[in-house]
């Protein structure tokens, strides 16, 4: 039986003997290598610029819903132009985003990668991306805010225009000027949609009341992603990344007593919106704080003090 990617050969050799036999030696097949996974399949077909993008997004741990979505769209725009070029019908792709999520699970970074995605394949010009939250779209009186989320629109124009707690928008009532901020974002979605895109983040249940405001939001954002919480041994895995880059190291100590600190804080059914990879940053910055206040006391501490991060830097 053949194998599958492989090419078989063969060697005819004619013998010195008498008998004139002719001797036949099949030589081992020389194997191809199969690419069996999405990201592989991507980046063997991507540009150089692309490669580097998403050889970035497989660095990032988790996001696995993020990671596939990102992938399908790549897929998605090299298609179409696959199509366009044979002639056939393509339809004009709207991008604007859904992020659902706590703090903290990488919806940001993403948005960034998106941009950067975008602006290889030729979606958008720029690429950039622009974040705003309530304060940036809400003014002061009637007419202010109209006026402040064009000019925010305008700024994202050829990138993505990315706004953290869009829910915050529909606090208020009837007579917020937020709503007065998502008539003129739906207007905006609908005049200007194919020259930015536009995502909204925030938590699952107060992002669908955002999009109940306003009847033409719904059909505006077609690409929804969920962002879970990480896993214990992701987070773990997190801190001593960012522990890492700082040219610190969790001490096996430390790390077993921030192993039991994320342990009962993913489990408290009361602890609500857990900040996940934030949370993780906010104790290794305390660690390294408390770490510089104990090392004080050490007159001339070594390089190896200096790098190591306690069980006691990590205090409760």
């Amino acid at each position: 039986m053949k194998q599958a990617g492989a090419i078989p050969q063969t060697e005819v050799l004619e013998s010195s003997s008498s008998n004139n036999r002719i001797q036949v030696v099949f030589n081992r097949p020389v194997s191809v290598k199969q690419l069996n996974t999405l990201p592989e399949i991507v980046r063997t077909t991507s540009s150089s610029n692309l490669t580097s993008v998403f050889e970035e997004l497989e660095s990032l741990i988790g996001l696995h819903e993020a990671k596939k979505t990102i992938y399908e769209i790549y897929a998605l725009i090299k298609m179409n132009k696959a199509r366009e070029r044979h002639g056939l019908k393509i339809e004009k792709q709207v991008f604007h985003m859904v992020f659902k999520g706590n703090p903290g699970t990488g919806k940001t970074t993403i948005a960034r990668l998106f941009g950067k995605i975008f602006k290889e394949m030729g979606v958008l010009t720029k690429g950039h991306l622009t974040e705003v939250e309530r304060a940036d779209l809400v003014g002061e009186f009637i007419g202010h805010t109209a006026q402040k989320t064009r000019d925010l629109v305008k700024k994202a124009m050829g990138g993505i225009l990315f706004i953290d707690e869009a829910y915050s928008l529909a606090r208020g009532g009837e007579k917020d000027f937020g709503k007065e901020a998502v008539d003129c974002l739906t207007k905006c979605l609908e005049d200007f949609g194919n020259d930015f895109v536009c995502i909204i983040a925030g938590y699952n249940d107060e992002i669908d009341t955002f999009l109940e405001l306003n009847p033409g939001l719904p059909s505006r954002f077609p690409v929804h992603i969920n962002f879970s919480d990480y896993e214990v041994d992701e987070l773990m895995e997190i801190a001593n990344v960012m522990a890492k880059n700082k040219e610190y190291r969790i001490s096996p100590e430390a790390s077993e007593k921030l192993r039991r600190r994320l342990l009962t804080v993913t489990s408290d059914p009361f602890h609500v919106n857990f900040s996940n990879a934030r949370y993780v940053r906010n104790n290794i910055e305390k660690a390294i704080r408390v770490q510089a206040v104990r090392l004080l006391k050490i007159p001339d501490p070594t390089r190896d003090d200096l790098m190591n991060l306690k069980s006691e830097d990590f205090s409760i």
